[in-house]
C-alpha cells in the first residue's frame, strides 16, 4: 500500500500551514537541475555571455522551488487522503511546475554555457536529432499531453496508485516530465528544430483544453465510484466518494482550463508585441505569402524590382512601391494615386 501518513488531521487552515515531509529523492533532483542550470550561468558569464535575462532565471528557480513545495507541503501530504487534493497536486505538476521551468530557457543556458567551450554545435545535434525532435514536435505534445490526462483519470490507474507507492512517484514523475514536453514548444523559444508561430501556439493551447474538459465533465457527471480502493483509503472527514469524485472533476475543468486560458493570453500578449509576420504566421507561411504577392505585383512591371527575401513584406519599400505601381496600372488613365502600403493602410504621398 501507499505509505501516505496514516491518522492525518482534518484538512483545515492549521494543518495546511503545519504539515510537511521530506522528500528526498526530489530534493535531490531539484538541487541537481538547480547546480547544472547554475553552473552553466556561471560559465557563460565567465566568457562575458548573457545566457537568459534574470527574469527567466527567477522563473526557473520558482519552478524549482513550486515542485518541492507541492511534494513536502500539505498539497502533497494529503494527496492520498481527498481525490480533489489529488488533482490540485497533478495540475500544479503537470501545468505550473512545467511553465515555470520551460520559461527559464535551460536549453538555452545548456547550449550558450556549452558554445563557450566549444561544443555548441554538438549540443545542436542533439536537440535536433530525430528522437529528440519528434519528442518536441507541436503535435506529439499535445498528444502525450492528452493521453497522460486521460490514462491517468479515466482508467484504473488512480486505484493502482493508492496500492504502489512506486506508481504514485512514477506518476509525479510522469506528469514533470510530460508537462514540460508539452510546454517546451508552444511556450519556450529553445533552440531545438521546431519554432511554432505564435497563431499555432495558441491554437495547440485552445487544442490541449479538450482533455481537461472531458476528465472534468465525466468526473462531475459520475454516478458511481470510479477509484473504490483510493476512495476506500480516505479518512472519515473527507467529502463522499462521489462528493469527492465531482470536486476534483470541477477542479480540472475550471482551473485546467483556466491554466491554459492564461498561457494563451500569454501568448497573446507576445503576439501583439512582435507583430512581424514571420513571428505570426511562420517562415513557412511568409514564403508562400511573399511568392504570391511578389507574382501579382511583378506581372507587367516594367521595373522589373527584385525584392529581398529576408525582409518582412510589410516594411520592403520596394514591395510597397511595386504594389502602388500594380495599382496605378489597374487604375482608370494609368494613375498611381495615393502609396497604398500592402497591409491595407493608406499613406499620403510627401
Amino acid at each position: 500500500m501507499s505509505d501516505q501518513p496514516a491518522g492525518l488531521p482534518r484538512l483545515d487552515g492549521h494543518a495546511l500551514l503545519t504539515t510537511w515531509q521530506l522528500v528526498p529523492g526530489w530534493s535531490l533532483v531539484a538541487v541537481a537541475l538547480l547546480a547544472a542550470y547554475v553552473a552553466g550561468l556561471v560559465a557563460c558569464r565567465h566568457h562575458g555571455v548573457r545566457a537568459v535575462p534574470p527574469v527567466r532565471v527567477a522563473s526557473f528557480v520558482a519552478g524549482l522551488a513550486l515542485l518541492l513545495l507541492t511534494l513536502s507541503s500539505a498539497i502533497g501530504g494529503y494527496a492520498m487522503s481527498a481525490l480533489w487534493v489529488h488533482m490540485i497536486e497533478h495540475l500544479l505538476l503537470i501545468m505550473v511546475v512545467p511553465a515555470l521551468l520551460v520559461l527559464g530557457h535551460p536549453l538555452t543556458v545548456l547550449r550558450s554555457a556549452a558554445a563557450t567551450r566549444g561544443h555548441g554545435a554538438t549540443v545542436d545535434r542533439v536537440l535536433r536529432s530525430g528522437p529528440v525532435s519528434v519528442l518536441t514536435h507541436p503535435l506529439v505534445a499535445v498528444l502525450q499531453y492528452s493521453v497522460v490526462i486521460v490514462a491517468t483519470h479515466l482508467t484504473s490507474f488512480m486505484d493502482v496508485m493508492a496500492s504502489h507507492h512506486w506508481v504514485m512517484v512514477a506518476e509525479q514523475v510522469l506528469y514533470v516530465v510530460s508537462g514540460y514536453f508539452f510546454l517546451l514548444p508552444l511556450l519556450g523559444h529553445e533552440p531545438i528544430r521546431w519554432n511554432v508561430p505564435q497563431l499555432a501556439r495558441i491554437g495547440a493551447m485552445l487544442l490541449a483544453m479538450t482533455p481537461d474538459t472531458i476528465v472534468g465533465i465525466v468526473l462531475l457527471q459520475a454516478s458511481h465510484d470510479m477509484f473504490p480502493v483510493m476512495e476506500g483509503m480516505h479518512p472519515a472527514w473527507a467529502p463522499p466518494p462521489l462528493d469527492d469524485m465531482q470536486i476534483a472533476g470541477g477542479l480540472m475543468w475550471v482551473a485546467g482550463d483556466g491554466l491554459m486560458m492564461v498561457f494563451g493570453v500569454g501568448l497573446t500578449i507576445a503576439l501583439i508585441s512582435r507583430p512581424d509576420s514571420t513571428n505570426i504566421l511562420g517562415a513557412g507561411l511568409e514564403r508562400v505569402r511573399r511568392a504570391s504577392l511578389t507574382s501579382q505585383v511583378s506581372r507587367g512591371d516594367s521595373a522589373q524590382t527584385t525584392f529581398d527575401p529576408d525582409s518582412d513584406v510589410d516594411d520592403d519599400d520596394q514591395m510597397l512601391d511595386a504594389y502602388n505601381r500594380m495599382l496605378g496600372r489597374l487604375s482608370q488613365g494609368g494613375t498611381t494615386g495615393p502609396r497604398v502600403p500592402v497591409d491595407g493602410s493608406r499613406t499620403d504621398p510627401e
